[in-house]
């Protein structure tokens, strides 16, 4: 089992940054990869960022490729979203995952409960 808490939410104007955090716990954290997805009401869940398990590649969603940066640190057992330039359509609950990377794709084993950002226009 591995347990995954997200802390760094909350609400933001247009422009300005944020970044959130996801420290994890259980199971070896340098065996998963990581990823960031989020949920808007109304909307199914999507992918936002991942991260391999050693941290070489990482990989972004187009509408946050420049702005958004997803990192990972194996000896504190933590991955983290920085976020630049945020726009009202990034508004959404984030989640972080744990799981395995199919190329592209993500096979998500652990989820955590999920923080909400929301960004005033």
């Amino acid at each position: 089992q591995v347990q995954l808490v997200e802390s760094g939410g909350g609400l933001v104007q247009t422009g300005t940054s944020l970044r959130l955090d996801c420290a994890a716990s259980g199971r070896a954290f340098s065996n998963y990869d990581m990823g960031w997805f989020r949920q808007a009401p109304g909307q199914e869940r999507q992918f936002v960022a991942t991260i391999t398990w050693s941290g070489s590649d990482t990989n972004y969603a187009d509408s946050v490729k420049g702005r958004f940066t997803i990192s990972r640190d194996n000896a504190k057992n933590t991955v983290s979203l920085q976020m630049n330039t945020l726009k009202p359509g990034d508004t959404a609950v984030y989640f972080c995952a744990a799981g395995v990377l199919f190329g592209p794709k993500m096979r998500v084993d652990y989820w955590g409960q999920g923080t909400q950002v929301t960004v005033s226009s």
